[in-house]
């Protein structure tokens, strides 16, 4: 009976032990699942999100037009007897867009897809109700069905007269009724006449339905589409009415303009019609294939990386030769007519395509997307790492009076923490399963097991290490008492943590980051290594202010303020571990906050260089008929003329050269009134340059040069003098109304601005460039797209920027929701992880903090003192951590330099204004210190539930 009543205790003496330990093992085996599952996964989301960014820029770079496009010219047919209505264009061209999209690579995954097939006529005269109208005739495979028909039916495909189908818009401008015949008289297509229906009228509000045309795609065409039918639905429709804009409204002629016509329109035509007109016309007409480049999240994500772009590069590259090759041989194309379309003579494929200029720019911006989420990625890691570690102190803290018993009793160091190894060692093979399987779960690449095992050995060998470290001889043998040279070894612990962190911002802003995916090893030291001279120097400074304080506090009656922050300030170095916490945490956060907000307000300032304006038009010197017609749309309240001439002058009294400048010349007094802030107008003002003209010689403000100056320039042969009126101030540079004209040439060593009143001697062919800058609150967008479609491949038009639009592509970027999507995510599990080591912190200190209030508790301290003794004594360490995480967070951009240029996302003249996330930091900050709040409130809350005895010990040498 003695034997059995001396082992019931020992079996529950274990069980308490094993219970105890619980929380230990499962902290630690939710810790390395976790930790794990960033480590394995980390690689393959870098390469998920880059596909994200890649398929929503290329979507976004497809709004316009289709990334790759192929024509071909085409002629009557050859047979004099030919029936003109017998043929149909659309079987004709059947065969053609098989070969085409046949040809599209297999690598692409079939995700390069046949987008339309069209066909347009020059526009034919006509008269109808609203007066004379240039009607063009536009026959498209993506066109709407008959869902999409308020009135009537589409063009019939079969029948022998010319039938139309308008927009309501167009109906209701020119007055036009179901079953109207309209009279076509030459116009730009000549030798035509005929008689046109209206048969349909159709709405362009986005809800049409399926094409009614059955023009194939081609056998991989169909495999990704099933047809036309398939992809004509109102997505084509909405893409039809934005590449031709005059399809869904008719534009109006400003009143006895050159042309003679009041209203400029298209319609929609069925094939037969086109073949028909140009039978009898006798023209050549020109057919414009798209290919849609559309690929999903996976395939892109093949292609993201910078071999992938490269791959990609070659295939788009060879694509459009594979294409011509098949259509009709190896001919080169001299203008003639050898290939066959149906019985068409034509001419071989001609291809345009703005995709590989796209993926060089990805290119350049995904590298530096990539330092930012790894950044995160690796700042997550740490504060994970700095977690584990706080609970590992906790476990050695909780066991160290049984370790030291046992030591004296003559079990040696390294086996303990053996011992503790292997303890945990089944928790942590949990969370290494657990981890695993989570990145396994995840769609894409095949985990990284070699980081996972990495990280998961760290977690597991630090409770093994701090027990070696808290019971090995020399810490035995001083018994808790001071160590001998302690301070001169803090000194050179902190001194080669500053070296380290300087050497690792050097290395990463001399190497750059590795071009690899997956976390590179130097930026994931950087973040900790920097949180540790961080805290190196919050522990050193912190205290001095809070000795200060303590001091002013003794002479104030009462000890609470004394105390705590006297012991504030004596336990700043124990704070060390969570400081480090809090400052990677609120730096990670901080820096990710920035860094989205400066991409948001720098893309939004390069949208402003870009367009100068509400709205300006490039190109105005080539169609000035165009610009004359969009300066007089609905809502244009002034116009401004901007041209760029370049010119390499010399000075006229050494001979010496000034350097390759560009001459710009502006309409001065029309800025002045149009953007009373512009740099550039308040300069030409200044400066008297837009006030009468005297002299012989053009005016200009100059870089680096002085009042009074003479340049020379050479034109045609003929000499120019330049006089110039003094230097040109530096934020005229970054003008927004030079933007336009600027933005379109390579940057040049100096800059000249004029008022176009002084440039009246050179011709309007001799600029490089012009752009009409257009100002009005309320713009009709809808009329100025009309004018100049935004769809670019018909240069010869000009092109037409909008900075609504603009600014809406730029807040649609598919990059900078991909990086904030991953930087949030990362910061709030790094959060967690760091409320999760405070709140260990904090209970690593509380038995201090309770036996320091108990015994101010025997000394009569009330509750509602012994919580402002809480609070007071942590409020120095999270306002510390405030300070130095902002701090770091902000600095770090510029801290890590070349490394990270944020240039490359936005653009513009020069490098974005910095725009930190003021909320986000307040928010963290104030979350901070709601959490010790609650902490306080927590631990008062059970030390009043405690006994005095619980806490004061007999013979123990306290605080």
């Amino acid at each position: 009976m003695k034997v059995r009543r001396s082992v019931r205790p020992l079996r529950w003496v274990a069980v308490r032990e094993v219970r105890a330990d619980v929380p230990l093992l499962v902290c630690l085996a939710v810790l390395v699942a976790l930790l794990t599952a960033v480590a394995a996964a980390g690689p393959g989301l870098l390469d998920r999100l880059a596909g994200r960014a890649l398929a929503s820029r290329l979507e976004q770079e497809q709004q316009v037009e289709p990334g790759i496009l192929f024509s071909a010219r085409f002629e009557p047919p050859d047979s004099a007897d030919a029936d003109a209505w017998a043929s149909d264009l659309a079987e004709d061209l059947l065969p053609v867009t098989e070969v085409i999209a046949n040809a599209a690579p297999d690598a692409l995954n079939g995700g390069l897809v046949h987008d339309s097939t069209r066909v347009e006529l020059p526009f034919l005269r006509t008269v109808v109700g609203a007066g004379e109208a240039g009607l063009g005739l536009v026959y498209a495979s993506d066109a709407p069905g008959r869902g999409a028909y308020v009135e009537g039916r589409p063009p019939a495909r079969s029948g022998k007269r010319v039938e139309i189908a308008v927009s309501t818009r167009t109906r209701d401008a020119l007055k036009l009724r179901l079953g109207q015949k309209l009279p076509l008289s030459p116009g730009a297509l000549e030798n035509v006449q005929a008689t046109a229906v209206v048969v349909g009228f159709f709405t362009t509000d986005g809800a049409g339905t399926k094409s009614g045309d059955a023009e194939g795609a081609g056998t991989k065409g169909a495999d990704a589409t099933s047809g036309d039918a398939k992809a004509a639905s109102a997505e084509g429709g909405d893409r039809l009415w934005h590449e031709v804009p005059l399809l869904a409204g008719p534009s109006r002629f400003p009143p006895r303009s050159a042309a003679g016509l009041d209203w400029e329109a298209r319609a929609l035509v069925a094939p037969g019609t086109v073949t028909a007109l140009q039978a009898q016309a006798g023209a050549v007409l020109t057919v414009t294939w798209g290919m849609r480049l559309d690929l999903d999240e996976g395939t892109a994500a093949r292609f993201a990386g910078d071999q992938g772009q490269g791959e990609l590069q070659r295939l788009l590259v060879r694509y459009p030769d594979d294409a011509r090759s098949v259509f009709c041989g190896d001919i080169a194309d001299f203008g003639g007519m050898f290939c066959e379309i149906g019985p068409h003579p034509a001419s071989t494929l001609q291809h345009s395509t703005h995709l590989p200029d796209a993926l060089t720019d990805f290119g350049r911006q995904w590298r530096q997307g990539r330092v930012v989420i790894s950044f995160a990625l690796a700042s997550l890691l740490v504060v994970g790492l700095l977690a584990a570690a706080v609970t590992a102190l906790l476990a050695v803290r909780r066991s160290l009076d049984a370790h030291r018993l046992q030591r004296a009793r003559g079990a040696s160091a390294t086996g303990l923490a053996l011992a503790r190894a292997v303890h945990t060692a089944p928790a942590v093979l949990l969370g290494l399963v657990a981890g695993i399987a989570a990145a396994r779960s995840l769609p894409g690449p095949s985990p990284a097991y070699g980081q996972a095992l990495l990280v998961a050995g760290l977690v597991w060998l630090l409770l093994p290490a701090l027990t070696w470290h808290a019971l090995r001889d020399r810490s035995a043998r001083t018994g808790g008492r001071p160590v001998p040279f302690a301070a001169g070894r803090r000194l050179t612990a902190e001194a080669v943590v500053l070296l380290l962190a300087a050497a690792g911002v050097v290395a990463l802003r001399t190497r750059g980051t590795a071009a690899e995916a997956g976390p590179d090893p130097l930026l994931a030291a950087v973040p900790a290594l920097l949180g540790l001279a961080t805290v190196a120097v919050l522990v050193r400074c912190y205290p001095l202010p809070v000795r200060i304080l303590a001091r002013m506090s003794a002479r104030r009656r009462g000890v609470v303020a004394l105390i705590a922050l006297s012991r504030a300030a004596k336990e700043a170095p124990a704070r060390a571990l969570a400081l480090l916490v809090l400052v990677v945490t609120l730096a990670g956060a901080v820096f990710g906050g920035f860094v989205a907000g400066t991409l948001a307000e720098g893309r939004r300032e390069a949208a402003g260089w870009q367009v100068g304006a509400d709205a300006s038009y490039l190109g105005a010197q080539r169609s000035p008929a165009v610009a004359e017609r969009l300066a007089q749309v609905r809502g244009v309240r002034e116009t401004v003329s901007v041209r760029q001439l370049r010119v390499d002058p010399t000075s006229a009294a050494s001979g010496n050269r000034y350097g390759i400048a560009s001459l710009v010349g502006i309409d001065g007094a029309r800025l002045r009134a149009a953007a009373p802030h512009s740099p550039a107008a308040r300069a030409l003002d200044a400066a008297g340059l837009t006030g009468p003209r005297s002299g012989t010689g053009i005016r200009v403000l100059a870089t680096g040069a002085r009042a009074g100056d003479r340049l020379t320039i050479t034109l045609h042969g003929r000499k120019m003098d330049l006089r110039v009126a003094g230097p040109l101030p530096d934020d005229v540079l970054q003008d927004p109304a030079l933007g336009p004209v600027r933005g379109t040439t390579p940057s040049r060593e100096r800059l000249l601005l004029a008022d176009n009143r002084d440039l009246t001697a050179i011709g309007a062919s001799d600029y490089e460039g012009s752009s009409l800058l257009l100002y009005g609150p309320h713009l009709d967008v809808q009329t100025l797209r009309s004018l100049v479609p935004r769809a670019g491949h018909d240069t010869a038009v000009g092109e037409l920027r909008i900075r609504s639009e603009e600014e809406a592509d730029a807040a649609a970027d598919g990059m900078i929701s991909v990086l904030r999507a991953a930087h949030t995510m990362c910061t709030a599990l790094a959060v967690l992880l760091a409320l999760l080591a405070l709140v260990l912190e904090l209970l690593l200190s509380a038995e201090a903090r309770g036996r320091t209030t108990a015994y101010l508790r025997t000394l009569g301290l009330g509750g509602r003192a012994t919580t402002g003794l809480h609070l007071l004594q942590l409020l120095p360490m999270v306002v510390a951590a405030v300070a130095g995480g902002t701090a770091l967070g902000l600095t770090l951009p510029a801290l890590l330099g070349p490394a990270l240029d944020l240039r490359e996302f936005t653009g513009g003249p020069a490098a974005p204004t910095p725009h930190p996330d003021l909320l986000l930091t307040a928010a963290l900050g104030a979350g901070l210190g709601m959490l010790v709040v609650v902490a306080v409130g927590v631990e008062t809350w059970i030390g009043r539930r405690r006994g005095l005895g619980a806490v004061l010990r007999l013979g123990r040498n306290g605080d």
